[in-house]
């Protein structure tokens, strides 16, 4: 499908008829979409937004709504730049893949080959940790090790000396506690093996091949851009427009990915299977094979009427939901919100992006996917997105 990039009153559109082959409970989630996304939107003030909506291989519905900037007429269009925070985690574990099946490494390395800086007071801990657990989450640290620092603003060679002070929680593979400097250990693995840059990679194996013309790898990719989101943060007198932080552009793996609306739609695409030339079946098994059960999703406020089950791929978190697993990933970053999640059992994708901190795009995401499974929430009560 071509790419729409008319924006008319701060939307974009790019409609097609449903699948005949769709259930009715697909139907019904897609259809009625807009109309909650509008009004979630609307009801809680944010800035802006977008969603797309893929179908058989095919993008059904997007349209963005608001500013790119509050205070400024910058409508949000198919083409506008928003930070991907750490759903950057699933374009780095599928270049991993790629870099595997190729023979540059193995997902059975031991980290202290390629970062041997990198120790922990657990005598011997750090030597076992493979890659697999650093792609898994399962490297037996305390879940966001030092990410206080990160966002601190301290650089990662003042921060990587620091865990030779911390003591590991289980043994690796053993349990899971999500990272994000641990998991940007797989840079310069990519690297060291390739005698390429993370960077170059990303662009020319993923967002070269499946056309994703608006995406960048860094702060400087995101500033580049004309046309991007800018971050809005929370406060007492409500939404605030406030300057883009450089923290986690410091682990790029793990949350430096930026992207348009229409982009993610083609990377979700891709992961349903529909340019195997890019992203072949052997790989999408490999990241979404469930390796760890990771049982505090099961908390998370807006999924928890809904999710049964938890785990954690390459990159990728599977939920179940109404008997059937939704492949997602989430991020976060100061100012950014998003969202990319799909179903094999359905053929249904969905992706949402917001410049703001807010809960809205979890509930969305949440009752999108529970009535696709047509799986009622289990408290029977509406939970407020606040």
């Amino acid at each position: 499908m071509t790419k729409t990039r008319t924006a008319i009153g701060g939307l974009f559109l790019a409609v097609m008829a449903l699948t005949v082959g769709a259930t009715a409970s697909d139907t019904r989630a897609i259809t009625g979409f807009d109309q909650k996304f509008q009004y979630a939107v609307t009801e809680n003030n944010v800035p802006g937004a977008a969603y797309a909506i893929i179908q058989d291989g095919k993008v059904i519905a997007a349209k963005g709504y608001g500013t790119r900037a509050l205070g400024a007429d910058l409508p949000v269009t198919s083409d506008t730049v928003f930070r991907l925070a750490s759903v950057s985690k699933t374009f780095s574990a599928e270049l991993a893949a790629m870099m595997v099946a190729e023979g540059k490494f193995s997902f059975d390395d031991k980290l202290s080959k390629y970062v041997p800086n990198f120790h922990l007071k657990t005598p011997g801990h750090a030597r076992k940790i493979r890659l697999d657990n650093i792609l898994s989450h399962t490297t037996g640290l305390t879940p966001n090790a030092y990410d206080n620092m990160l966002e601190d603003g301290w650089s990662l060679e003042k921060i990587i000396p620091r865990f030779k002070r911390l003591k590991a929680v289980c043994g690796p593979g053993n349990c899971y506690g999500y990272q994000n400097i641990a998991y940007s250990f797989i840079g310069p693995v990519i690297e060291k093996t390739t005698g390429d840059s993370f960077k170059h990679l990303v662009e020319t194996r993923i967002f070269t091949p499946l056309d994703m013309r608006d995406s960048s790898v860094g702060l400087e990719g995101y500033l580049s851009s004309a046309n991007r989101a800018a971050p809005h943060v929370l406060t007492r007198s409500g939404w605030y427009r406030t300057s883009v932080k450089p923290n986690y552009y410091t682990v790029a793996p793990a949350a430096g990915i930026n992207a348009s609306i229409m982009d993610l739609a083609k990377w979700v695409r891709a992961q349903m299977g529909y340019n195997n030339k890019v992203l072949g079946a052997d790989l999408l098994k490999t990241v979404t094979k469930k390796r760890i059960r990771t049982k505090r999703e099961l908390r998370k406020r807006m999924w928890r009427p809904y999710v049964s089950d938890a785990y954690y791929g390459y990159g990728w978190r599977i939920y179940q939901i109404g008997g059937e697993d939704i492949i997602l990933h989430g991020g976060g970053v100061s100012g950014f919100r998003s969202l990319i999640a799909y179903s094999k059992e359905h053929d249904i994708g969905l992706v949402m992006l917001m410049n703001a901190e807010t809960r809205t795009i979890d509930k969305l995401g949440a009752e999108f996917w529970a009535e696709v499974t047509r799986e009622p929430a289990a408290s029977g009560r509406a939970i407020s997105a606040r």
